[in-house]
């Protein structure tokens, strides 16, 4: 699902419901769950097993993926990638550091966010926004899915900038393409000074979206120029 909203230099690897819950874990990883519940367990290990196959792919050895500052992975040198995990869904994208700045990826399960939870997340102009594509096509929970563009979003600004943005510090417009398929495009506007990659300052990030197997996801790559 997520493969076709990203480029073909990033290998996903994709796991649904329990695929790969028995996967081993490195001792440093293993270390991390001595406390956590049963759910947190099987999300962790099922991610870093659909990463350490995507290393595989990409020819890279196995190694442990510890969660740093603000819980970013650490990824190996000479990669950039993103995980994301939901209930009965979990994926990494790992890509070379050759091929693209940063990506960032997030899936949701496709229904309406809790109640409240908009108001925070959402600036007015984007909850404006939203109210017009819901009367256009009703059968994409608009705010889910804006949820989810936020947090990929973060997920590709963190490694590039090492410090915190805010819901409120990314204005986010989706877009639907044509057709009976929910998927589309989103661009998410910074509101604060962004990161510089190369020689220049990004003031946005370009991403997409599409539905699937009940769940919403989107995917931003950052290019290297």
């Amino acid at each position: 699902m997520i493969e076709e909203l990203l480029p073909q230099t990033v290998v996903t690897v994709e796991a649904y419901g329990d695929e790969g819950a028995d996967a081993p874990l490195f001792p440093e990883e293993a270390a991390l769950l001595t406390r956590a519940v049963a759910k947190r367990r099987r999300e962790f290990t099922v991610v870093r097993s659909c990463a350490r196959r995507a290393m595989e792919k990409l020819g890279v050895p196995p190694q442990p993926i510890l969660p740093g500052e603000r819980g970013a992975p650490g990824w190996p040198a000479g990669l950039a990638g993103s995980m994301t995990h939901c209930d009965g869904y979990c994926a990494a994208a790992l890509v070379r550091a050759t091929d693209l700045a940063s990506l960032g990826i997030d899936a949701e399960v496709h229904g309406p966010l809790p109640e409240g939870v908009l108001p925070v997340v959402s600036l007015p102009a984007e909850a404006e926004r939203l109210r017009r594509l819901a009367a256009q096509r009703p059968d994409v929970h608009w705010d889910r899915l804006l949820f989810s563009a936020k947090e990929s979003v973060y997920k590709a600004w963190f490694p590039l900038t090492g410090k915190w943005l805010d819901f409120t510090e990314a204005d986010i417009e989706l877009s639907a393409d044509p057709g009976d398929r929910p998927r589309g495009t989103f661009r998410a506007t910074l509101l604060v000074p962004g990161p510089r990659v190369g020689d220049r300052r990004l003031d946005h990030f370009d991403g997409q979206w599409t539905t699937d197997h009940g769940l919403v996801a989107t995917a931003i790559a950052v290019p290297l120029d």
